[in-house]
C-alpha cells in the first residue's frame, strides 16, 4: 500500500515539472538578458570615462592657454613677446622680398637675435649676413627696408597716412662695378613691382644713369639748385 502510494507521488511530480526543453530555452533567456544589462553597464561606464577623459583634455588645454597667458602678460613678458612677434612678421615679410630680389637664390632668418641668410645656391646653407657680398647686403638691407615699411603701414590706424614712398642712401660708391651692377639690377626690379616709390641719394653717376627720374641737386657760391633729368 505505501509503495503505491509513493509511486503516485512520484508520478504526480513528473507530470507537474515543465519539459526539459523548456526549462533549458529559460535559462539560456535569463543569460542573454543579463549579459545585455552588463553590456549596456560596460558601454555607460566606457561612455562617461570617455566624457571624463574629454572634460580633462578641456581643462589641461584651458590650464595651459592661462599659464601661457598669464607669462605673456606679466610686466616683462608681454613687451618681450610683442617685440618677438613683430621680429617674426618682419623677418618673414622680408624674407618673401629677398627671395624675389635675389633672384630666388636667398632668404632670410634669425635665430637668437642674429639675421642669417639661407643660400639656395648652396644646398640651403645658413649662414650670417655679415658674410654676404656688398650687392648681396644691400639686397638684404633693401629688403628689411620694405618689410618694414610695410609693417608699419599696417600697423597704422585707419585712415592715418601710409608709407608708400622710402629714400636710400647706403653709401653707393663703396662698392664696386659687379656689386654696384646687382644693386641697379635690384632697384630696377623693384620698380618693375610698383607698389611703392623708392628714392635713391648717390653721387655715383654709373647708378644714377640707371634711374629713370632724376633729380640732379648742384650749387653754386650763394645758392643750391635742382634740375629735374630723365623722364
Amino acid at each position: 500500500m505505501e509503495r503505491r502510494i509513493a509511486d503516485d507521488l512520484l508520478a504526480h511530480h513528473v507530470s507537474a515539472a515543465p519539459p526539459l526543453g523548456t526549462t533549458a530555452l529559460a535559462a539560456v533567456a535569463g543569460v542573454i538578458a543579463r549579459s545585455r544589462s552588463a553590456q549596456e553597464r560596460v558601454a555607460e561606464r566606457r561612455a562617461a570615462a570617455e566624457r571624463i577623459r574629454t572634460d580633462r583634455e578641456e581643462a589641461e588645454s584651458a590650464q595651459q592657454v592661462a599659464k601661457l597667458l598669464g607669462n605673456l602678460l606679466r610686466s616683462d613678458g608681454f613687451p618681450r613677446w610683442l617685440v618677438a612677434s613683430a621680429l617674426d612678421a618682419l623677418v618673414a615679410d622680408a624674407s618673401r622680398s629677398l627671395a624675389e630680389l635675389s633672384g630666388g637664390q636667398f632668404e632670410l632668418t634669425h635665430d637668437g637675435g642674429e639675421f642669417l641668410v639661407i643660400d639656395h645656391a648652396d644646398a640651403d646653407a645658413r649662414r650670417p649676413v655679415k658674410t654676404l657680398s656688398g650687392g648681396e647686403t644691400f639686397q638684404a638691407s633693401l629688403a628689411l627696408a620694405l618689410a618694414l615699411s610695410a609693417q608699419m603701414s599696417g600697423l597704422a590706424a585707419q585712415g592715418a597716412a601710409r608709407l608708400e614712398s622710402i629714400f636710400l642712401d647706403e653709401g653707393f660708391g663703396t662698392l664696386d662695378e659687379a656689386n654696384l651692377e646687382v644693386v641697379a639690377s635690384t632697384l630696377e626690379n623693384l620698380a618693375t613691382r610698383g607698389d611703392r616709390m623708392v628714392g635713391v641719394v648717390t653721387h655715383v653717376a654709373a647708378l644714377a644713369e640707371r634711374v629713370p627720374v632724376r633729380f640732379a641737386v648742384s650749387r653754386d657760391q650763394r645758392t643750391s639748385s635742382v634740375t629735374r633729368e630723365g623722364l
